[in-house]
């Protein structure tokens, strides 16, 4: 299981920014988690400005 990024993505990266492990990269409209390489650290969570980022 892995976080997910929400519609509510308002693509600022910041929970790119903020991934130890380099699993978010920005997608067509939001920022995207890769399921493999996430470690539900949280950290992305912590770091949304506007809460997109949920676990899935």
């Amino acid at each position: 299981m892995a976080y997910v990024v929400g519609e509510d993505c308002i693509n600022c990266g910041a929970c790119e920014a903020g991934c130890p492990v380099g699993a978010i990269s920005e997608g067509e409209d939001r920022r995207v988690i890769d399921p493999d390489v996430c470690v539900m650290c949280g950290a992305c969570e912590a770091t949304c400005p506007v809460s997109a980022i949920s676990e899935e």
